[in-house]
């Protein structure tokens, strides 16, 4: 341990350097100030020395464990103390960031991220490792995951900063987020005053980033996911990959809007990018998106082809008020969003709702004039806060303004009666709460504790209200058919539902460890840090964004089956998701007579993995052969459903129909339907004996089937006869 007791060594003179600070009017007086704070504490070395980090810690984007005292000798060291859930945390990053452009290793800074977790999930290396790259981290993070310095150097809060000096020298420390203009002041002039007493090394310590080992992939980090049950779409937050995605639930790419860079452009679609993207929300054609690390509501109308900003100006905003014209209204991390309709009823869906992680409230963006439960009458335009006092806590109050609020990153409506509510997943009090949409009173639903300060009552029990534990959940969606709510609680990787009336919690999907396996149930299968989902109108399907495993998963609430949504784009039908038929593949394909006959066979009971024999009994008119120049063929469709085919051989001549020719195929273990049609057709060429006459013949064969759980067995190879 610091031999001072670690940061209660260094608070006197840093409280004494704040006061002063805020007393100083010119940059050259705070200079002056942070350079007589450095001669004073260049004298204690001893009890300001940082300990040295265990030699069983986990590194990454390194290429091994570092050394404080070897490795970080002659540098001056930023340790970010954080963890990866944390919205504060989140926000201190561009801060380093910038700090890290201007200032390099060769010039004697380094940044480095100490992960001390909150929530047990985030002890995990494969979840810190998988934070890094969705954040973009590029400096050394070490992962304290028993808060090892965490205790040493007494630190209390995520975020702190503690800057160390070229000797390992604790010289000053920031509490939380905001403090850029100090962390730029206090950096600067401690790298100029060692590099005056000649203590800057201007090595390179050695860096390998995680990121630069990873494979490509269609999805990264997808956050969000949601439904337009009117055109049979689907739009995905890819949210690693700063764009958003809109395809059809067969998993065809309609729209790519940005990406693969973050950014900030409004403009048509292939000019157009965000920063991080979480949630959707689509009607009319018309898609709004939460674009989380711009601080910024944009606007996507596929109609035009054309993105634009309706909210936020583009930088974090303090403001927990609100009340100005959207594009002028300074806003936070929103996280979600998701339409609803003003008391006024004047218009349908004329209110946008966003969970504003960043100030810990909720919001609301006038589509058109209307008015807010309890509220007054706002014009279109007006962007204003509607539920949270701003105070990170779990808080609940008959007076929305009254409210509190713990990053709250996920949003679903139930308009119907007798719920009439918004649904709030509030992430870091690991709770789920109801907004009353007539009055405006915050109410418990599920996890958390009675105490509104208490954010660390997580855990994984199902139960009834208070009883029952989540641990950290990102989502949820409301089933208007069976009146239940799903949650996608994310940290404990599951999909859990809840009886809003009796406020039973029950683990529907997942068994508590992350991974990414596709079983016979909902049970057995796994997921890895869902972070959105959606459920479609029917009540049929429920999607998953599985954001760790960059997939969206599907869950057929009937069948209990489990499948993976693959992506293909829609010009080439290449698949974006792994080997699969190709457009190239499907366009050599022959084309069969419009006179050629369309045979009904009787539907076929199949399950996931299960192989498929299919026989062709085939005869040609007496005294016909099949004519040799012109290859007679056999190949497979499944019209809508062409990931029944993915890495299938769908394609085969025939040269002899007398030997029968075999048809395999194997059903996916990841299913998008419980229901297809698969089509054999059979195109022959063929000559009468004498070559006075040469034709050609086509048949297909549509073979339903039914893909259910249970395990089916082998099959009986299934005989398709016809004379031609």
């Amino acid at each position: 341990m610091a031999a001072g007791g670690g940061l209660a060594a260094l608070l006197p003179a840093q409280t004494q350097l704040d006061y002063a600070l805020e007393d100083a009017l010119t940059l050259q007086e705070k200079e002056n100030l942070v350079y007589q704070h450095l001669r004073k504490l260049d004298t204690r070395e001893q009890d300001l020395k940082v300990p040295e980090f265990g030699k069983d810690l986990q590194w990454l984007n390194t290429e091994g464990p570092l050394s404080m005292h070897k490795d970080f000798c002659g540098k001056v060291v930023v340790l970010d103390f954080f963890t990866y859930c944390c919205i504060n945390c989140i926000h201190l990053l561009p801060d380093l960031h910038e700090l890290e452009q201007k200032y390099s290793a060769k010039d004697g800074l380094l940044v480095v991220g100490v992960h001390s977790a909150k929530f047990p999930n985030e002890r995990i290396l494969d979840n810190i490792k998988s934070a890094v790259l969705r954040h973009n981290i590029t400096h050394p993070v070490v992962n304290d995951a028993d808060a090892t310095l965490w205790h040493e150097l007494d630190v209390s809060c995520w975020p702190t900063l503690v800057i160390v000096g070229p000797r390992g020298n604790m010289l000053f420390t920031l509490v939380g987020e905001g403090h850029k203009e100090k962390l730029f002041l206090f950096t600067s002039i401690t790298l100029k005053y060692y590099r005056e007493q000649g203590q800057i090394k201007t090595n390179i310590i050695r860096i390998q980033l995680y990121k630069d080992s990873l494979p490509p992939s269609p999805l990264l980090f997808p956050g969000k996911v949601t439904v337009d049950n009117s055109e049979d779409r689907l739009v995905i937050a890819d949210t690693g990959h700063h764009r958003i995605l809109v395809v059809r639930k067969s998993g065809q790419i309609l729209h790519i809007i940005g990406g693969p860079n973050s950014g900030r452009q409004d403009g048509i679609f292939s000019e157009a990018s965000f920063s991080s993207p979480q949630g959707v929300a689509i009607k009319n054609n018309i898609i709004y998106v939460a674009d989380t690390e711009n601080h910024l509501i944009r606007k996507i109308d596929l109609e035009l082809e054309m993105v634009s900003t309706v909210a936020g100006i583009g930088i974090q905003g303090l403001d927990k008020e609100g009340g100005a014209q959207g594009e002028e209204q300074p806003i936070s991390s929103p996280w979600d969003v998701i339409f609803g309709t003003s008391v006024s009823e004047t218009h349908e869906s004329d209110i946008l709702w966003i969970a504003m992680a960043g100030t810990h409230q909720i919001w609301a963006l006038m589509l058109e004039h209307g008015k807010l439960p309890k509220g007054s009458d706002l014009k279109k335009g007006t962007c204003l806060r509607f539920a949270g006092s701003g105070n990170e806590e779990n808080r609940n109050n008959a007076y929305p303004h009254k409210a509190g609020f713990a990053q709250p990153s996920g949003l679903s409506l139930a308009a119907e009666e007798p719920w009439n509510c918004l649904f709030v997943a509030d992430s870091e009090s690991s709770t789920v709460r109801t907004i009353s949409m007539k009055d405006g009173a915050v109410k418990h639903l599920v996890g958390g504790e009675r105490d509104p300060m208490n954010l660390f009552a997580f855990g994984d029990i199902d139960g009834a209200g208070i009883n029952a534990k989540l641990q950290h959940p990102l989502g949820v969606a409301w089933d208007k058919r069976r009146n239940l709510l799903y949650i996608a609680d994310s940290y404990n990787h599951k999909i859990k539902f809840v009886d809003p009336k009796m406020k039973n919690c029950a683990t529907l999907a997942g068994t508590g460890e992350a991974g990414n396996v596709i079983g016979s149930n909902f049970t057995s299968s796994t997921f890895n840090e869902p972070g959105g989902l959606c459920v479609e109108e029917r009540g049929c399907l429920l999607y998953i964004a599985d954001t760790n495993n960059h997939q969206i998963k599907v869950l057929d609430l009937e069948t209990q089956i489990v499948s993976l949504l693959p992506l293909m784009n829609e010009e080439t039908l290449d698949t974006i998701d792994g080997p699969v038929v190709q457009k190239s593949a499907m366009a050599r394909l022959p084309k069969l007579p419009k006179s050629a006959p369309n045979l009904q066979l009787p539907s076929l009971t199949v399950s996931p993995g299960q192989a498929l024999q299919f026989l062709l009994k085939l005869s040609l008119p007496p005294n016909a052969k099949l004519t040799e120049e012109a290859p007679s063929s056999w190949f497979l469709t499944s019209e809508g459903s062409e990931w029944l085919l993915y890495e299938q051989n769908i394609f085969g001549e025939i040269e002899d129909i007398s030997r029968q020719p075999a048809i395999s195929l194997q059903i996916p273990m990841s299913c998008l339907s419980a229901e297809v049609v698969l089509s054999i057709k059979v195109c022959l060429y063929y000559c009468s004996k004498d070559s006075s006459a040469c034709m050609m013949k086509g048949i297909s064969f549509n073979q339903p089937l039914h893909i259910a759980n249970a395990n089916q067995g082998s099959a009986t190879p299934v005989e398709l006869t016809y004379a031609f």
